[in-house]
């Protein structure tokens, strides 16, 4: 028996991955339902502003299966939500089709929902089981849960370092250190995030785009770090019409283009707090990709302000150069990317 809740839990995890890159900054979910060990209906969230996986795994069901719906089991990866947002409560839906059980991976830290949900469905005689694949569910769930416990997106760190550990030559001179099949994998990350953050000495130096031109789906908003306006108006991410936010210290902007957003605040040291928690309040963004410059790793580290660490270690060396930032702790994850290497480093908050 558990052999089979885990399957379908599982199966809740493949589904809710379809959602990556849509439905930021709400979570990523999915749902089963099942009859007599049979799946009858599956769904997962597929864009921000649309259906829950609850609804659209019951929208599935065939009109010879929906007598079943009151006698079958409904799975999902995250605690059903029991607030009215974009979408009415999914736990009014269950109760209304007269599921009688559910089975939960995690629950929802967003501060309304939060058990409330689980509460809610036992109030009304559901037999609720939760903590299945917890672990697993909780880091699928991890950019929606961090953002909306602790206001602020989920920041991932990505850097690529020679097998010697350095992060690139001293002159920031072009020197690809993975291989292309890596940087595909970087694109999609892209396509995964809401924005891909990047330092002045980044976007001076290397002229990125940052887009996701390897992989499908939307390019990432851009954000630069400009704090005196001394980038110029060539470069790529402020020329090709694509929309682009740099946060300065200036009051006013040099460059008009519709396409270029300014956001000015104090650099600070308050300055990641702060910036961190307006990108979360007013621009909406659950998830940022941060790709430049050591300095600016650096200093997310130091402040401890980041959530997860990607490090790509290519087979290339160098005889000196820039050394790479320092993360706390040893990797989660180890794996092989042809001839790179992949470590995964999570950040454990401390209260």
């Amino acid at each position: 028996m558990v052999k089979d809740i885990n399957r379908y839990i599982t199966r809740c995890f493949d589904l809710a991955r379809m959602g990556a890159g849509s439905v930021s900054p709400n979570p990523m979910v999915g749902a089963v339902l099942v009859y007599d060990n049979k799946i009858i209906g599956e769904g997962y969230h597929q864009k921000y502003g649309g259906a829950h996986a609850e609804v659209n795994a019951l929208a599935s069901v065939s009109l010879s299966n929906r007598p079943l719906i009151p006698e079958s089991t409904l799975y999902v990866s995250l605690e059903p939500c029991c607030i009215f947002g974009k979408t009415p409560p999914c736990t009014n839906l269950i109760i209304q089709e007269k599921i009688p059980r559910v089975v939960i991976s995690c629950l929802d830290l967003t501060p309304e929902v939060k058990g409330r949900g689980v509460e809610l469905l036992r109030a009304h005689g559901i037999e609720v089981t939760t903590g299945v694949l917890e672990k697993e569910g909780q880091a699928l769930a991890a950019t929606r849960n961090v953002s909306v416990s602790q206001q602020r997106p989920y920041v991932i760190l990505k850097m690529a370092i020679t097998s010697n550990g350095y992060f690139a030559p001293l002159d920031r001179s072009q020197f690809w250190i993975t291989q292309t099949l890596t940087k595909r994998l970087v694109h999609r990350w892209r396509m995964e995030s809401d924005a891909i953050l990047v330092g002045t000495t980044t976007a001076l130096m290397d002229d990125p785009q940052l887009d996701n031109r390897l992989y499908y789906g939307k390019s990432p908003l851009r954000i630069v770090l400009d704090r005196r306006l001394q980038l110029p108006n060539s470069l790529k991410v402020f020329s090709d019409g694509q929309p682009t936010l740099i946060i300065t210290e200036r009051e006013k902007s040099i460059n008009s283009a519709s396409h270029l957003h300014y956001l000015s605040m104090n650099f600070g040291e308050t300055f990641w707090p702060d910036l961190l928690a307006i990108l979360w309040r007013e621009y909406k963004l659950g998830v940022i990709l941060v790709e430049g410059g050591q300095k600016v790793l650096s200093s997310l580290i130091d402040t401890g302000l980041w959530d997860e660490a990607r490090v790509l270690i290519g087979q290339k060396s160098l005889t000196v150069g820039i050394p790479s930032p320092t993360l706390p702790g040893s990797p989660e994850k180890n794996l092989k990317l042809g001839f790179d290497e992949l470590k995964i480093y999570q950040h454990v908050q401390r209260s």
